[in-house]
């Protein structure tokens, strides 16, 4: 598949609209994410594309400053307002599980940085993004603009009651853990849609796998994971 993600030549953003998430350099950024994704495949990742993207994407761009010389490690990072960005390993486990295609329409719950989002995009997926805090939101919309990467559309707002305008949706992925799964979520999934979240306490997450077909839910848990907790109507 040919990855559908653009950056400019700088890899990173004009100093007039740097934010705090447009890091400098890493030297060697390449060499990094290729190491990455040789411990991505040695932890089981074995998609080619999921891989590619992952070594395509600049993380330490999504990062913060001071941050960006840990970014190709395979830990979550903070991002300030009580949020992070997580592990490689997640994010890479999590695009395999959906198991896009180019020209899906996927809905995330927690746009963060924007990384999540830009490695949906270097799959060839039309994301929309929705993040409850405002300066997360900005942050992540000025970031992905600048970087050129197409096909994804921010929204600010609360993630547990989905986008009901654009729906409905191919895949649905949450990154955030609620203690349970929103309706309105598997209201937008379409028929045979995956909807991937972590649900549980704050201490004692699972990460789960809805797949609807007959316009029922069918509901496969994961793996333990740890997520920061979801906000909104239908969360904490």
């Amino acid at each position: 598949m040919m990855l559908n993600y653009k950056f400019n030549r700088r890899y990173g953003l004009p100093g007039a609209q740097a934010s705090e998430f447009a890091g400098p350099a890493v030297a060697d950024s390449g060499l990094l994410r290729k190491r990455m994704t040789r411990q991505l495949q040695a932890r089981g990742i074995s998609d080619s594309d999921v891989l590619s993207a992952m070594r395509t994407v600049p993380r330490h761009l999504f990062v913060q400053e001071a941050l960006a010389a840990q970014a190709y490690e395979d830990a979550p990072l903070p991002i300030g307002y009580g949020q992070s960005i997580s592990q490689p390993y997640i994010v890479a486990l999590m695009s395999e599980l959906l198991q896009v295609k180019p020209g899906m329409r996927v809905l995330e719950i927690g746009t963060g940085s924007g990384y999540q989002a830009a490695i949906l995009a270097a799959l060839g997926c039309i994301v929309f993004t929705v993040e409850y805090l405002r300066d997360l939101y900005r942050n992540a919309r000025d970031l992905l603009r600048s970087l050129g990467v197409g096909a994804v559309y921010p929204h600010l707002g609360d993630g547990t009651l989905g986008l009901p305008d654009a729906a409905p949706f191919d895949r649905i992925i949450v990154t955030a853990c609620g203690p349970k799964i929103p309706r309105p979520l598997i209201d937008q999934l379409d028929e045979n849609g995956i909807l991937l979240i972590p649900t549980g306490s704050p201490t004692r997450q699972s990460l789960k796998c809805l797949r609807k077909t007959g316009g029922r839910p069918d509901l496969e848990d994961l793996e333990s994971v740890a997520f920061v907790d979801l906000v909104g109507a239908y969360g904490r």
